[in-house]
């Protein structure tokens, strides 16, 4: 891989001794709650389970790596988004599919009340598998197709963020055609970039998503959509990054939403305002990867957004408009984990004279990019049993072929870790399984769900035999 464009890291101050924050996220034996899944706990031998299901019988049922999902976990923290945002104005949730999407899933959003986001005919079509009804989707993306705009409207999809001029007029012709009038958002670049890595902010102007304010974009785009007989015209869409901590950006974005709004209702279009009756701040709230992340309180960031439009309509002498948001990574993140097997292991002497133990599990880039993307970082712990073993820093990598394939850059473990231990990393419920790849020819992991100590199929593990079946020079 090339070297990763944040620069190079630093060795970690902590590198000598001890972890200095036995409760901090160096700690292999406590499971911090605001990181693992809300049903994780230690079995008697101090093994992991989650939702009473042992993860050494999980390991038993099917090869790892394996993602486990906490089924309660992902449906309460659907419920959670639902209550907060309905407690004053009623508000619109959307579930960002492209987190984590199986037909399974999206029932269990779908139960608790929440609606579902799709950036693909591919997710769209999960979706619609699932039984997700065609005016409980949102469709998202820069760059959709003629076919993923028909098979959307044919299913009679409830909102579509445009993204482009070129867009707007393929929607418009396409509902022509088939003789329906579905219902739009523009999606509007407010120039805000929230405090997040460089990769996954997305509301500065110099990128691919939407329609920026300050050249005049997002405002033709608006009179193109309301101008037009075939779109109706509903509502502005902003995202402003990804595991955002801070509010001020959502807060900053909010308002410029509003200043717009403003200026539309002075915008003549047929002798008229140009009507903005729905606000959707988009998603990017962020999750706990390590007990020092600081996650926004999802009752607090709702009463706050509420709190910033409806006041800034007033101001306007504007009537507040209908919100929405589109959580993801903060509803299945934290309730998934990865199971890996240790394979091999390996001390590496440093230029200081310090020794890093080298962890190889089963698993790697192919299950889990981010790290290799985003410098993302993870918290790891001990799966199958107990240890009061010195702790030793170690580096868990996986095993392809790349210096890069690196899962979790500094950890505190037992040093009496051998091959055949099995180690499990908190917070992969999202971003994980499904950035998954075939590299190296390995099969994509299972995700198995958690429930009451039972065991259910999610998404089943793929085999060589599944592979090889797309080989023509194989199967002709």
């Amino acid at each position: 891989m090339p070297a990763h464009p944040a620069g190079p890291r630093h060795e970690p101050a902590h590198l000598i001794g001890a972890p200095s924050k036995p409760g901090g996220p160096q700690d292999v034996i406590a499971l911090d709650p605001a990181v693992w899944p809300r049903n994780a706990g230690r079995g008697a031998e101090g093994q992991l389970e989650i939702a009473g299901v042992d993860v050494r019988d999980v390991a038993r049922a099917q090869p790892t790596p394996v993602f486990l999902l906490d089924e309660q976990h992902v449906r309460d923290a659907a419920r959670d988004y639902t209550e907060a945002f309905n407690a004053g104005a009623q508000a619109d949730v959307y579930y960002a599919g492209k987190a984590f999407l199986s037909a399974r899933v999206a029932q269990w959003i779908h139960d608790e009340g929440l609606r579902i986001d799709v950036c693909t005919g591919g997710e769209l079509a999960v979706a619609k598998a699932a039984g997700i009804p065609g005016p409980d989707i949102l469709f998202h993306g820069n760059n959709k197709s003629e076919e993923e705009l028909r098979a959307a409207l044919e299913h009679g999809v409830g909102r579509f963020v445009v993204d482009s001029r070129i867009e707007i007029a393929r929607l418009a012709q396409l509902a022509q055609e088939l003789d329906v009038r579905p219902n739009v958002l523009v999606r509007v670049t407010v120039g805000v970039e929230a405090h997040t890595h460089e990769f996954i902010a997305t509301a500065h102007e110099d990128q691919k998503f939407g329609l920026a304010l300050a050249d005049g974009s997002a405002l033709e785009a608006v009179r193109s959509v309301a101008g037009l007989p075939e779109l109706e015209l509903v509502g502005l869409h902003s995202h402003i990054g990804s595991q955002i901590f801070d509010p001020s950006g959502f807060e900053v974005a909010a308002r410029r939403l509003v200043e717009f709004m403003l200026r539309l209702r002075d915008e003549r279009s047929d002798g008229g305002a140009i009507p903005v009756t729905e606000l959707n701040l988009g998603g990017g709230m962020g999750i706990a990867y390590t007990s020092e992340d600081t996650p926004l309180d999802v009752r607090d960031m709702a009463a706050a957004l509420t709190g910033i439009v409806s006041a800034a309509c007033s101001e306007a002498g504007l009537p507040p408009p209908r919100l929405a948001v589109e959580p993801g990574r903060a509803i299945v993140g934290p309730a998934g984990i990865t199971l890996y097997t240790i394979g091999t292991v390996k001390d590496v002497t440093l230029d200081s004279g310090h020794v890093r133990r080298y962890l190889s599990v089963d698993g790697g880039m192919s299950d889990n990019i981010r790290t290799a993307l985003y410098d993302a970082e993870y918290t790891v712990t001990l799966a199958n049993r107990a240890s009061e073993a010195e702790l030793v820093l170690c580096r868990i990598v996986g095993k392809h072929c790349e210096s890069g394939d690196i899962i979790v850059r500094d950890a505190w473990l037992p040093q009496d870790l051998v091959p055949g231990d099995m180690l499990a990393v908190a917070g992969t419920g999202a971003y994980c399984r499904s950035m998954a790849s075939n590299y190296n020819y390995l099969p994509r992991p299972g995700v198995l769900a958690c429930r009451d100590g039972e065991l259910s199929t999610v998404l089943r593990r793929e085999t060589v035999n599944d592979m090889l079946a797309l080989d023509a020079g194989i199967n002709d």
